[in-house]
């Protein structure tokens, strides 16, 4: 007889936020977005500003949360940080996009380039059979992660370790055997200074800001953080440092080998550049980190966000089971089920959740920025809170976070108006979903 637990064990040290944070982060971003960045801004060293000011920002964002995760360590993360300075209705609208679309979506996406664009370079898949595989494939995470976040954790940790190591092989072979060129650095020299540069530059921002996204997430696992004052905003810390670093060092050996003209036309950008140094086989190594390393950016999402719809769950705005926590396992075990079933519907029935995620960009930044600003009202809301660590350089960084924000979710409204409206609906969806479990848990008290 399984008997129900009522809180979840702090499990989680150091080097797991820190993993959580790298494998969240590097996904399949650094093998995509160069070729839009130099599509939009043409010279090598605005590409490298672009990924230094992506970093830069994200460091900031990352500042604030940690704060933020010290003072309130609790399942949940983001969603409890917005709770506590503005309310029940705007966290829950955040968990409820969480759920419905961008980690569902997130994992639909991985999944699927998993099986159709990486798997089938080493085992050719019928339709049918590369659903099946989708399918199994999410089926596994889900039970890694059912069965402890301590088994979660180690296959992140091991993942982490895989992926940063490969991609730092990857730079270290073509700098190493490549005949490249330093020249590519610095030419073609940037445009002069124009209102056209700065909207070329906020176009590859936003991309290069995509690439860092996930770093965010293991604030939802602060609930299982050990010594979660010190731990929780260091790893946060650490682990975007190190993909800040990464990312630069990746990008330079692109340019190394190719100039910014030709990764201008490069879709596989890591795969054309281990092409020219070690030959066809370069490709076959590429897939196979991109495996791994698309593995750890959906067993991530496994691992931390279902604690979000625990709390959710917790506060009676959300289906009372997946407040639920295994009675041996004690893991969040029906939410983690829950978001794996919803992803799996989205990949088998749905053709068009590619472009539901695209939509939920714009209220995501809303989101971001909100949560950064949280630091600010909760040290006027509640100044009784415990702030072992403060975010260094406040106010000023919070709010070059929040503008940039801002802007990033006006930009989107500007240049895709129905889509950002696509996604407000979607967000404001969740109201009278809201409604009904706020009337209900008030009938039940």
């Amino acid at each position: 007889m399984e008997k129900q637990a009522h809180h979840l064990p702090r499990v989680l040290g150091l080097w797991d936020i820190v993993s959580i944070v790298i494998g969240g982060v590097i996904g399949s971003g650094i093998f995509l977005v160069p070729k839009d960045m130099a599509v939009a801004v043409r010279a090598p060293l605005l590409i490298l500003a672009v990924w230094a000011v992506g970093g830069l920002l994200t460091f900031f964002g990352a500042l604030s949360f940690g704060e933020l995760g010290a003072a309130i360590p609790e399942a949940g993360g983001a969603y409890v940080f917005l709770r506590e300075a503005y309310g029940p209705v705007i966290s829950f609208l955040f968990g409820w996009t969480l759920f419905l679309v961008i980690d569902s979506g997130a994992i639909a996406t991985l999944t699927v380039a998993f099986t159709s664009k990486y798997l089938t370079h080493f085992f050719p898949l019928s339709s049918l059979a590369q659903k099946l595989v989708s399918v199994m494939f999410l089926v596994f995470l889900v039970v890694v992660n059912y069965v402890g976040v301590r088994w979660g954790a180690n296959l992140q940790n091991l993942l982490t370790v895989i992926k940063f190591g490969g991609l730092v092989g990857i730079c270290g072979v073509i700098f190493f055997l490549g005949k490249g060129s330093a020249a590519n650095f610095v030419s073609p020299s940037p445009d002069t200074v124009s209102g056209n540069i700065f909207g070329s530059f906020g176009i590859a921002l936003i991309a290069a800001l995509w690439a860092y996204k996930g770093w965010e997430a293991s604030t939802y696992s602060a609930g299982e953080t050990k010594n979660p004052q010190r731990n929780l905003p260091l790893g946060i810390l650490l682990g975007t440092v190190a993909c800040i670093a990464i990312y630069m060092i990746a990008q330079l050996a692109y340019l190394y080998v190719l100039p910014a003209s030709e990764i201008a036309k490069s879709d596989r950008i890591a795969a054309d550049a281990m092409n020219l140094v070690v030959g066809p086989v370069g490709a076959s190594i590429i897939s196979l980190i991109i495996l791994f390393s698309i593995t750890g950016a959906t067993n991530q999402n496994f691992l931390c966000s279902p604690r979000v719809y625990y709390a959710m769950a917790k506060d009676r705005v959300f289906f009372k089971g997946l407040a639920s926590i295994h009675g041996r396992f004690l893991t969040p075990h029906v939410s983690i089920i829950a978001m794996g079933v919803w992803s799996m519907i989205l990949i088998l029935f749905f053709g068009t959740f590619e472009r539901l995620f695209t939509y939920v960009i714009f209220g995501q930044w809303i989101f971001f920025g909100l949560t950064v600003a949280a630091v600010v009202i909760l040290r006027k809301k509640r100044p009784d809170l415990p702030r072992p660590y403060k975010t260094w350089g406040y106010p000023i960084t919070p709010a070059i976070f929040v503008l940039a924000a801002l802007y990033i979710s006006i930009s989107t409204l500007v240049s895709q108006f129905r889509n950002a409206l696509a996604g407000l609906g979607i967000i404001l969806l969740g109201l009278p979903f809201y409604a009904f479990w706020r009337a209900r848990s008030h009938k039940n008290a």
